[in-house]
């Protein structure tokens, strides 16, 4: 059984690699200069957001059961309550890496605090790690250092406004990088887009749909071994639809075969499809279609 290492706190993270801790709720911690613990396995579940910036391969990021593509020059960003560790850290290499933690306590009641659901890759799993151009590595950096020189700055009435203001700045950059990442590995995605359909249809002719229900986001991003916020980005930068959308308009696209090619009642076809009851299936129809199904099949049977 692994041992997990539960810290809540700031500090107790400063004080595991010997960091002072300069603010409650927020540490830049540069691990080059961290009097770290002797090199080894660890895994740790922290009540805090926190980022790393890796600049050199040192040993390998585990992030769950899965492992990081986690090289030279790559971002990852960690929400509270996740599990991650490092293995096969090397005894005689320094890590070259920076570290941005900053506690939910520090955004409640701040633009940030009412965004941060916006920013999904908190939520990345493994093999999604954001890879950043030289350029793009300096952004990050010149951001980790606006927030180190806030820190270093003697606490007034600016601080918490610049600190998380920067760290948003930061998150957004995020964003754009990731959205350039999507783009780059386009013909990758595409195939990932190929392969959602084609288990949408297996879904429905397995007629794993009234065994298990309607069909979810989660299911389909396990089958192509993405976390569902990273599968839903990903969709969305490829189809304009959200996944759940996009499953949604293939339900009622079977659902039209079935209501004009059948004689099946509008009940039957519901179950069949994995809705638990009549009446959903036909609000969903109504809202997507613009007529109820009874309605669309008099429209087109006469």
């Amino acid at each position: 059984m692994e041992e997990i290492i539960n810290m809540q706190t700031i500090d107790q993270y400063n004080k595991f690699y010997g960091v002072e801790t300069l603010h409650p709720l927020v540490s830049v911690v540069d691990f080059s200069k961290a009097k770290r613990q002797a090199p080894g396995h660890y895994l740790f579940n922290l009540g805090f957001y926190t980022i790393f910036l890796k600049e050199l391969k040192c040993g390998d990021m585990r992030y769950g059961r899965k492992y990081y593509d986690y090289q030279e020059g790559t971002l990852v960003c960690i929400a509270p309550g996740q599990v991650y560790g490092f293995e096969n850290v090397k005894a005689d290499v320094q890590p070259k890496a920076l570290g941005l933690l900053f506690h939910p306590d520090l955004i409640r009641g701040t633009q940030l605090g009412q965004a941060i659901k916006n920013y999904s890759f908190f939520s990345y799993e493994s093999n999604e790690a954001l890879h950043l151009s030289e350029q793009e590595k300096q952004i990050i950096k010149e951001c980790f250092g606006k927030i180190s020189y806030e820190l270093q700055h003697a606490i007034d009435k600016h601080s918490k406004r610049l600190i998380t203001t920067t760290i948003e700045l930061l998150l957004d950059y995020c964003m754009r990088f990731y959205d350039r990442q999507f783009i780059t590995r386009e013909n990758e995605n595409r195939d990932i887009l190929v392969k959602f359909e084609k288990l949408i249809d297996e879904y429905f002719q397995n007629e794993l749909a009234q065994e298990n229900g309607l069909p979810t986001v989660k299911y389909f991003a396990g089958k192509v071994f993405l976390s569902p916020n990273y599968f839903g980005d990903l969709v969305k930068k490829e189809t304009g639809k959200s996944a759940k959308e996009y499953i949604q308009l293939k339900i009622i696209s079977i659902a039209k075969d079935k209501i004009l090619e059948s004689d099946k009642t509008m009940s039957q076809i519901a179950y069949e499809l994995g809705f638990q009851y009549p009446q959903h299936f036909s609000r969903l129809f109504k809202k997507i279609v613009g007529k109820s199904p009874n309605v669309y099949k008099a429209t087109y049977i006469q």
